[in-house]
């Protein structure tokens, strides 16, 4: 599957985002898709994701209450909603999937994940 990340930009401290990964080459139905993000001299973290069937989904907690994923089925598109951002917001923001199946435990690791998109720039500015 191939991952198209993009939505970042410069956004002042309280703002919002909206960043959008499109899938293409395979069905979404047995993956999970994640947004992980990296800021400079730190290591790739995972943000949160989402189970492409059913549709739960899964935030680390200093995001919990901000940041909302979903599902477009019709743009094979998952979608980040990044609202009340903060400064330390600011990283490369990437997309990534991995097939999974019904019941599984969520996967938080870069290391877990087999396909990327490109990075995009988020930068929350004070």
């Amino acid at each position: 599957v191939q991952l198209q990340a993009s939505g970042g930009g410069l956004v002042q401290v309280g703002g919002s985002l909206r960043l959008s990964c499109a899938a293409s080459g395979r069905t979404l139905s047995t993956y999970d898709l994640a947004w992980f993000r990296q800021a400079p001299g730190h290591e790739r973290e995972f943000v949160a994701a989402i189970r492409w069937s059913g549709g739960s989904t899964y935030y680390i907690d200093s995001v919990k209450d901000r940041f909302s994923l979903s599902r477009e089925y019709a743009k094979n598109t998952v979608s980040l909603q990044m609202n009340s951002l903060k400064p330390e917001d600011t990283a490369v923001y990437y997309c990534a999937g991995k097939t999974t199946w019904y019941g599984s435990s969520w996967y938080r690791t870069a290391q877990d994940y087999n396909y990327w998109g490109q990075g995009t720039q988020v930068t929350v500015s004070s």
